[in-house]
């Protein structure tokens, strides 16, 4: 039995319209400058290697893997909301991937990705609880997949155990992985020290006169109320349908390994011998890399590790392609469409029950 439905908000989303401009000129700003780099070096190359990926077969599988990547990412937070006992038509859950993308992408670390998703699923019936568990299980499932491999992966690839990455912040980067795990499970199995801590600092806050008592036990009470029902969401998709859960599971795990197999296409376009296990090692390591960086939709070092990571092995024209044509398929293509789509999303009413 699920807990029961709130009501379906008509607040509006609070998006500081001047803030999100500044992030979103800095993602542009900082996503070219590698690129650009790269391309004070090509001697007028660009564009002759460019024409080389126009070709029918290389665009209608860059079509294939992009529809197997976008629905595998709506995929995988529709299944976990089913998990949950939410039914949500699929066809409300795709806007969401292209919204997420876009907002995901002007925010640092990914932030404004997670509170647009919980909004829009408030909006669309769920209960604040049971959304933020959604959405937080959707980024929990593909963060175990990224990082409990990704600090192996860093010190056995030969080509990347004498490179900076390893010598210089491989030890910082697995002690942040293994914190970012641990905060995650204390949250599943240790609820209520975080409830705890909220009423704490709400009491803190009234002693402060920076809220009244009545405020003070009212946020009190809505906010215990969520996170209760975040922990039943969270025990709920590891002890309810389990079906649910395990499509859950496998339909993160295609979005990933479609999400790294984009870098393998290009290569393959451009005409080389492509090794697709050490693609996909080595674009796990970027993203286990990404992760970390705080710039909006990690531009700028996005770009420079993914560059530094297949330098050895591409001339430098192939190499500027290849950082465009992954970051355009994977990122900027989706936040195109998101733009359209979010401006629908966030005009619209919420329907009433």
């Amino acid at each position: 039995m699920t807990p029961p439905l709130a009501p379906k908000s008509s607040q509006p989303l609070d998006i500081n319209r001047y803030k999100t401009t500044g992030f979103a000129l800095l993602f542009i700003a900082l996503s070219v400058l590698v690129p650009v780099t790269i391309q004070q070096q090509l001697d007028g190359q660009f564009n002759l290697l460019w024409r080389a990926l126009f070709t029918p077969q290389f665009i209608l599988s860059a079509l294939a893997l992009l529809l197997v990547y976008y629905l595998s990412d709506g995929l995988r937070l529709w299944f976990t909301l089913r998990a949950l006992g939410q039914q949500q038509p699929l066809t409300s859950i795709v806007p969401l991937v292209f919204i997420n993308v876009l907002f995901s992408n002007i925010t640092p670390m990914a932030t404004g990705g997670g509170v647009v998703q919980i909004w829009y699923l408030h909006r669309r019936g769920a209960p604040l609880g049971v959304a933020t568990a959604a959405t937080t299980l959707r980024t929990l499932l593909a963060s175990v997949m990224i990082f409990l491999p990704a600090p192996v992966l860093l010190f056995s690839i030969d080509r990347l155990v004498d490179s900076p990455l390893a010598t210089q912040w491989g030890g910082w980067l697995a002690l942040f992985a293994a914190l970012y795990v641990a905060f995650f499970m204390l949250l599943l199995w240790r609820l209520r020290w975080f409830i705890a801590a909220v009423t704490t600092g709400l009491a803190a806050m009234n002693r402060l006169h920076l809220i009244g008592k009545s405020r003070q036990r009212r946020w009190r009470s809505r906010l215990r109320r969520e996170m209760i029902r975040f922990g039943y969401s969270f025990r709920a998709f590891f002890q309810g349908a389990r079906l649910d859960s395990f499509l859950a599971i496998v339909s993160t795990l295609v979005f990933l390994v479609s999400m790294f197999s984009f870098p393998a296409l290009l290569l393959w376009g451009l005409g080389y011998a492509v090794d697709y296990p050490l693609v996909l090692g080595l674009m796990l390591v970027n993203t286990f890399v990404m992760y970390f960086a705080p710039t909006p939709g990690a531009a700028g070092i996005a770009e420079g590790v993914f560059a530094m990571l297949f330098t050895s092995q591409l001339a430098i024209g192939d190499l500027l392609l290849l950082v465009l044509g992954w970051r355009f398929l994977t990122i900027h293509l989706g936040m195109l469409i998101g733009v359209p789509v979010a401006l629908h999303a966030l005009g619209r009413k919420p329907a009433h029950g």
